[in-house]
């Protein structure tokens, strides 16, 4: 039968009075706590925002370099017009599909999990899924690590604006499309065992 763990209160206004009256000082200048030391029992922690990381200068010059070649972006009455056509060929082209198949229903909207369900998809065919039994599988090993990195860049670039499902969802993804890559590369870099000798009749 094991034993009630023991525990000790500590009365930091006593301890506090001691280590003053030690160090000669008065109560109107309390000696300031020793800072290497945490102080015991709980501690509050607080969700303080984090500054983000300076880039490196490689990274912040190459970023200058790829904004300044690029284009200037659209202004906003440019974007929200041409949203507004886009809608509308859209819509267009599902009137058409559902005229020629009147059973099929309205398209869902493509939301975040669409996305990261495509790239989930595009990195598991790149190493192989889904190869017909009897087929030699095609592989695109560099491809599946372009697209597992994309999933990377994005789990970085959203963090903090997903929901919970939608973080979930990703962080699930990321880590089994990092997992097939762990054994399908360590197949790939693995010796050759050589084939065991015929035994000699």
């Amino acid at each position: 039968m094991s034993e009630t763990p023991k525990f000790e209160v500590i009365d930091r206004r006593k301890r506090k009075a001691e280590e003053e009256q030690e160090s000669g000082q008065s109560a109107a200048q309390p000696a300031p706590p020793p800072a290497a030391e945490p102080a015991p029992g709980p501690r509050l922690v607080t969700n303080e925002p984090r500054e983000k990381a300076a880039p490196e200068p490689e990274q912040a010059a190459a970023e200058r370099e790829l904004a300044d070649a690029l284009p200037p972006p659209p202004t906003a009455k440019e974007s929200h017009e041409q949203k507004a056509a886009y809608d509308a060929s859209a819509q267009r082209l599902e009137d058409l599909i559902r005229a020629q198949n009147p059973a099929a229903g309205a398209q869902p909207p493509v939301g975040f999990e669409h996305l990261v369900q495509q790239l989930y998809v595009t990195a598991m065919l790149q190493m192989g899924a889904g190869t017909q039994e009897g087929q030699q599988p095609r592989i695109d090993i560099m491809g599946a690590r372009a697209t597992v990195d994309l999933l990377g860049v994005l789990a970085e670039k959203t963090k903090g604006n997903l929901t919970t499902a939608e973080d979930k969802l990703l962080q699930s993804v990321l880590f089994e499309t990092r997992m097939a890559f762990l054994e399908l590369t360590s197949m790939m870099t693995m010796p050759k065992v050589p084939p065991a000798p015929e035994p000699k009749k």
